[in-house]
């Protein structure tokens, strides 16, 4: 009986020892079908400055969810109140609900989630 390998060579690119393959930059056919065929999917996004956000609230509208690093802006306060203030004119048009998840980590999600804000603590399971 012959088994199928899990991992498949991109394009037959035959790769030597050291190197990388990017797979940010691998695509699928049918990756865009079954993303289509979801409720929602999860989207993880960097921004590095404020005008990035209004490219990414699209997906929010469109009812995803997304993890968003502002490491970048971090330093800069006034980038990060706008940030804050536009996310939460985003949260009040779609119904949805945003958090700090970590120390410059944003989870943004869509209508009928919401974030919980206490940590679980696997001591007490």
């Amino acid at each position: 009986m012959l088994r199928k390998p899990i991992l498949r060579r991109h394009q037959d690119e035959t790769l030597e020892d050291g190197t990388f393959l990017d797979l940010g930059a691998m695509h699928f056919e049918d990756e865009e079908a079954s993303l289509a065929a979801t409720k929602g999917t999860v989207r993880v996004a960097e921004i590095f400055r404020f005008e990035d956000l209004h490219n990414l609230t699209r997906y929010a509208y469109q009812g995803d969810t997304l993890l968003l690093d502002y490491t970048s802006l971090a330093n800069d306060q006034v980038a990060v109140n706008r940030l804050n203030a536009e996310l939460k004119n985003v949260v009040r048009d779609t119904g949805g609900d945003v958090a700090g998840v970590a120390k410059n980590l944003l989870a943004l999600t869509p209508a009928g989630i919401k974030v919980d804000r206490h940590k679980l603590r696997t001591s007490g399971f």
